[in-house]
């Protein structure tokens, strides 16, 4: 142990080299100042035992690193991640970096220890991994981590770690031996201008051969003609011969040095094709497999995979998730039923949102299952003028008389009757056609989640896509349990879409950040944009009803683009008095000469039905509850004790209500405040309870309305106190399971127990 510089820290440093010299000077788990990992010798401590530690090897990094397999610019050693950044990631080992690390203006990052150690590799000089063990594929390890070393990446190649015989996880590197050993450079039949060198793939460019896109590990590249391929692809031998159930023919390798467009996908491809002389065709190795048949979240019908399409089957060749052209002289997916068209590369990009269809001839559930539970008669033209659906007890008869019935709302959609509707004989309820044609299951490109989400109706909720709280048709996601709004799945469906206020068709861009021309907003993510001019909306806005029943007014209310009166007195809302602009839209009665901005119109609820009644779960209350907004009346809350002056769920069977917001509460949560699950209650016994303060506050509880409580302690706690910051709990969904912050105990073993 010796006495060394202090690197900046403000005591001297002792050099620290063997383990127990560490566990002496420690006084529990320690981290490196630098680094920010465990400590572990050879390191630095602070003689004045502040707590200040530093790996040898952080301490002794150099200010510029001159990495092999980045030859074009110094890694630069900074204290922390830029300022432009909003989260750093490593470049190698793919976790997250806060403290000191390596950076180039080329976005490579990396820790202290991933840049020294892919340094070593480059270099050959691997002495830290000697005394690591080797770990062969498919043989079970002593520490059990089997399971993780199915899942987790060799940092090298990227491939499995468990593939290939790798060295111990306890070195900290998952790296497969034989990445460890890669020549660095070497000559390859892929490009025979230049050899090819081991590096980083710091351009983010693709792999000649695969065609796939690797940010992280090492790749063989040729800088001056920006040329990678994968480690894998460069050592994997092609086979000669390929046959898949999916084509007739086999298809045969044909080494090229030259590039060649895949007859299957439309991308480029270089070296390695293979052609079917039959069908005169030539791809990719990857697409010698592609599936004929997929079911894709982009579309409600099953997609069919072909080789070449006629240009006059199709109305539009734009596609519907890139929104460029498809050359239907190279491979795409197209509808039988309807005339879309999808580029292979967009509907295939992400592996959960689509699944293959083995069997042609079975027909997809998702098509099959229609929300009309029995159509009892059809006109000459087929349409179905009177059936039985699932949202109403009686029979719905077709009718187009709109102006008859322009008071009514849709029981689905909550919207004025404005197009062809369903209606009932026998009560007043009203669905719109489009309304009764949903389908009960339904896949949408805009939700993660891989099952279906199924249509439900009679349930309060917040949609996920346009926060608007609503009980008109919904689609909900059972494996998330969040909901989204009929219009917004009418208005995110794929493809061009017309709009009222622009004569041109509009196409959604997710990733688009702009200014919506409807409400004024700015940097807004996800518009639909004009490929013609520059004209954007943000899909809330575009999903605005065209007609409105304002309660002030006997007319409908139309949405209004554009203020052609230049007179400036006239640019007032006449709901609250206020000045608009008269660039952004609103709504207008023509007949009453009436304008009002949008959201004094709408109000604070337009798609929650009062009146309504649903069920909410038996724990909340057992009797079906009505949705009513109290203006005059303010009954206290069944839950908090508070009163409920707004919107609220009441029981006509028993004197109980209760605020929206307190029907949601969860039963169960974990806390920061306690180390227990607290337990939501109604009503609770003060017998139960020594002090009836709340531990956050310190007020006192009325145990006579809702509060959580632990079972295991005396302890009480206000529900608005302890759900205030949403950072501070959790919501526990299994009863039964044990929380693990709970059975986790320093005591590792009990040998004896006294008679207590």
């Amino acid at each position: 142990m010796e006495e060394s510089n202090n690197y900046g820290h403000q005591h001297p440093l002792l050099l620290i080299l063997n383990q127990d010299q560490l566990i002496h000077n420690q006084s529990g788990v320690t981290h490196c100042s630098r680094s920010g990992e465990e400590v572990s010798v050879p390191c630095f401590c602070c003689v004045e035992h502040c707590g200040f530690y530093l790996h040898k090897a952080c301490a002794d990094a150099p200010l510029e690193l001159n990495h092999p397999f980045h030859p074009h610019h110094p890694l630069v050693l900074l204290q922390e991640p830029p300022s432009s950044y909003t989260g750093c990631v490593c470049d190698f080992c793919d976790k997250t970096c806060q403290k000191f690390i390596y950076h180039c203006s080329c976005e490579l990052d990396f820790h202290i220890k991933c840049a020294l150690f892919t340094f070593n590799v480059a270099e050959n000089n691997l002495k830290e991994l000697d005394h690591f063990s080797l770990q062969h594929p498919l043989i079970s390890t002593s520490n059990g981590d089997e399971e993780l070393e199915d899942v987790s990446k060799c940092f090298g190649c990227r491939e499995p770690l468990a593939k290939y015989t790798h060295f111990s996880p306890d070195c900290r590197f998952n790296l497969h031996e034989k990445c460890a050993k890669l020549p660095f450079k070497l000559n390859h039949n892929c490009h025979h201008k230049h050899p090819l060198t081991l590096q980083f793939n710091s351009e983010r460019l693709s792999c000649k051969i695969c065609q796939v896109t690797k940010r992280r590990g090492f790749v063989y590249g040729c800088s001056p003609c920006k040329f990678v391929v994968h480690i894998e692809c460069v050592s994997e031998s092609l086979d000669l011969i390929v046959e898949d159930k999916r084509h007739r023919h086999p298809f045969t390798l044909l080494l090229r040095g030259s590039s060649f467009l895949c007859d299957a996908c439309g991308t480029e491809g270089s070296y390695a094709s293979y052609i079917c002389c039959t069908c005169n065709i030539m791809v990719h190795k990857k697409c010698t497999s592609l599936p004929r048949i997929i079911k894709s979240k982009w579309h409600d019908h099953r997609l069919f995979h072909k080789y070449f399409l006629r240009i006059k089957d199709f109305r539009v060749l734009d596609y519907i998730i890139c929104h460029d052209e498809v050359n239907t002289e190279h491979g795409s997916y197209y509808c039988s039923k309807c005339t879309v068209i999808f580029h292979v590369k967009c509907v295939m990009k992400d592996k959960d949102s689509y699944e293959i269809v083995e069997n042609e001839d079975e027909e997809s559930t998702d098509e099959s299952v229609s929300s009309i539970t029995k159509v009892l008669e059809r006109n000459d033209a087929g349409e179905a003028t009177v059936i039985e659906h699932f949202k109403h007890n009686h029979y719905l008869i077709l009718s187009d008389r709109v102006g008859e019935y322009d008071d009514k709302c849709c029981g689905g959609c909550l919207l004025p009757i404005v197009a062809s509707f369903y209606y009932c004989t026998q009560c007043d309820f009203f669905l719109h056609k489009v309304c009764v044609e949903l389908p009960k299951v339904k896949h949408v490109w805009h939700h993660r989640c891989r099952p279906p989400l199924v249509l439900i109706s009679n349930e309060v909720f917040e949609c996920v896509q346009c926060l608007w709280l609503s009980n008109a048709f919904a689609y909900k996601c059972e494996e998330c349990e969040t909901r989204t709004c009929f219009r917004c799945i009418i208005a995110l469906r794929p493809g061009a879409r017309t709009c009222l206020g622009h004569k041109h068709p509009l196409l959604f861009y997710s990733k688009y950040i702009g200014r919506c021309v409807a409400c004024g907003k700015d940097g807004i993510k996800g518009l639909f944009r004009c490929k013609d001019c520059d004209f954007s909306l943000d899909h809330k806005c575009f999903s605005l009803p065209i007609t409105f029943q304002y309660k002030n007014d006997q007319h409908l209310l139309s949405l209004t683009y554009g203020d052609d009166n230049s007179y400036s007195e006239s640019h007032f809302c006449d709901v609250c008095e206020e000045s608009r602009d008269p660039n952004l839209w609103f709504y207008n009665c023509a007949t009453c000469d009436i304008s009002a901005h949008i959201n004094c119109v709408l109000s604070e609820y337009p798609f929650l039905k009062l009146g309504s009644i649903f069920k909410l779960r038996e724990d909340v209350h057992e009797h079906p509850l009505t949705v009513v907004k109290k203006i005059y009346y303010y009954p206290n809350c069944g839950k908090c004790g508070k009163p409920c002056f707004d919107l609220a769920f009441e029981c006509t069977a028993c004197n109980f209500i209760i605020h929206k917001k307190c029907a949601s509460l969860p039963r169960i949560i974990r806390s920061k405040w306690h180390d227990h699950r607290l337990f939501l209650q109604y009503f609770l016994r003060i017998e139960d309870f020594r002090v009836l303060d709340c531990i956050i506050c310190h007020d006192e509880v009325n145990t006579e309305h809702s509060s959580y409580y632990c079972s295991k302690c005396p302890v009480i706690f206000h529900m608005e106190c302890v759900m205030k910051y949403k950072d501070s709990y959790a919501i526990v969904e299994n009863e039964d399971e044990e929380s693990p912050d709970e059975s986790v105990s320093s005591i590792t073993k009990v040998l004896e127990r006294n008679d207590a």
